[in-house]
């Protein structure tokens, strides 16, 4: 899919809806710390049974018969010790992922340190300031029945491009990119930096800056940003995927100069590790 055309700077709408978004996949962050003390205490034959029915759990969960995947990750320097990342199309599905997972007995010796509810997310910008730009043009009103309609039309083209469908139900690289960052983020919402304070026209404009510095790294970090408002404290979840763990650090910084960023975002927790294999994932548990 080619880049989009940079908006116009001039006539800026300032009483559009919010941004439109697409979703697709539901995803759940779950983070754990190894009590280590807690797996000493089981019997070794009990440790190694526990070990090998978490083992075929996550075999079973990787690729589902419903769609979606979920990835064990093995942290490094970071505040869990490991994260499992489920894709699942529904909200019940990916609730049964989550089930499946803390029923094993060997989780009993795992602290659950951060849970980030989402769904994968791509935004519209553009597409919200087209209708308007277009109902302004023709005499109608944003939210008319024209407009409405125009809105359902450019949603759809959007919907079944290869960029977004990738976007929406996205592949886990595993073999390519095995390593991973995960890190939560909002907009701000201060007096002097209020990001739903912009016109819609302002924040298609400064996201567009933005997706250009990502375009740089395209096959070098594989990205998934999924929504969480209503859903989490934080606004977004972004999930990398890269060949080298330090691609993390250069997109990470050069995105930070973007003025979106430099003035509107808030950063949580950065966690980093690399994808594993069931049996070696549950290896790592047991050290």
């Amino acid at each position: 899919m080619t880049a989009p055309a940079a908006p116009n700077a001039g006539g800026e709408l300032a009483h559009v809806p919010p941004a439109l978004t697409l979703e697709g996949w539901y995803a759940h962050h779950q983070l754990f710390t190894v009590n280590r003390a807690a797996l000493r205490a089981v019997a070794p034959a009990d440790l190694l049974a526990r070990a090998d029915s978490l083992r075929a759990t996550l075999e079973r969960l990787a690729v589902p018969n419903g769609g979606g995947w979920t990835a064990p990750v093995q942290l490094i320097g970071s505040a869990a010790d490991v994260m499992l990342v489920h894709m699942r199309p529904t909200l019940e599905l990916l609730g049964t992922a989550q089930r499946a997972v803390l029923a094993e007995p060997l989780v009993d010796a795992l602290g659950r340190t951060y849970d980030f509810l989402s769904v994968t997310e791509a935004g519209m910008y553009s597409v919200a300031v087209k209708a308007a730009k277009e109902a302004v043009a023709r005499g109608g009103t944003v939210g008319d029945a024209g407009y409405q309609t125009r809105i359902t039309e450019l949603l759809e083209a959007e919907r079944v491009s290869a960029h977004v469908q990738r976007r929406l139900f996205p592949p886990l690289p595993a073999e390519t990119m095995p390593y991973v960052c995960f890190y939560p983020m909002s907009k701000k919402r201060d007096a002097a930096q209020n990001w739903y304070a912009l016109s819609l026209e302002e924040r298609s404009r400064l996201m567009w800056e933005h997706g250009k510095t990502g375009r740089r790294y395209a096959g070098k970090i594989f990205q998934v940003v999924t929504g969480a408002v209503g859903f989490s404290a934080w606004e977004w979840g972004v999930t990398l995927f890269a060949a080298d763990p330090l691609e993390f650090k250069r997109i990470v910084t050069e995105m930070r100069f973007d003025e979106v960023s430099a003035k509107y975002a808030a950063f949580g927790e950065f966690y980093v590790g690399r994808l594993m294999p069931p049996a070696e994932f549950v290896a790592g548990l047991m050290g």
